[in-house]
């Protein structure tokens, strides 16, 4: 491989990088997010949600965990956009438990349904066969994230210009590692 082969391919991948992680930090945020609305609104409700309060909570976890590996590791376009996949199905994740605190809204079956998207089209992007380095997949998971934090919006969920909740991302295990494919 010569010098300028080498320049071009670190270019691809610090560019791979930067669409990876945004999407990542997107679908981590609606994570966040959506685990405040189901904390905050769980309680509102007669039933009791601490189910979904634990499972939204732990989406947020998860979600912030694959955040924080892409942040601290190489680029990589195959472990980044893993990183991206596990931060959208952690999201997805968390919509579900918003739509079980939600009930029978349509705004929050459609918002579940964008982020069950989302989390599809950034693992099909993920895939052995793409390794996260196809434009035209990247392309569809960019365009489903965006979507589903339009959705997410639309049911409640998330506030335009509101500050996204902190979220501790607990202690990362082998296991979970392993989960995660990293």
């Amino acid at each position: 491989m010569n010098e300028h082969n080498h320049e071009e391919r670190e270019h691809t991948a610090a560019d791979l990088r930067a669409s990876h992680a945004a999407r990542a930090e997107s679908a981590a945020a609606r994570a966040a997010a959506l685990s405040r609305y189901v904390e905050q609104h769980g309680a509102d409700h007669a039933a009791d949600h601490s189910g979904a309060v634990w499972k939204a909570a732990h989406g947020a976890r998860v979600a912030a965990q694959a955040l924080a590996v892409l942040s601290e590791s190489a680029p990589d376009p195959a472990a980044d956009s893993r990183c991206a996949r596990n931060a959208a199905a952690s999201a997805a994740q968390a919509a579900q438990m918003g739509q079980v605190v939600d009930g029978d809204a349509e705004a929050s079956a459609l918002a579940c349904k964008a982020a069950l998207k989302a989390s599809q089209t950034a693992g099909v992007a993920a895939g052995a066969k793409y390794l996260g380095a196809d434009q035209e997949l990247n392309a569809e998971a960019d365009a489903a994230e965006k979507a589903a934090v339009k959705a997410a919006e639309n049911a409640g969920w998330i506030r335009p210009g509101e500050d996204v909740p902190s979220v501790a991302t607990g202690v990362r295990s082998a296991e979970v590692m392993a989960m995660m494919h990293l």
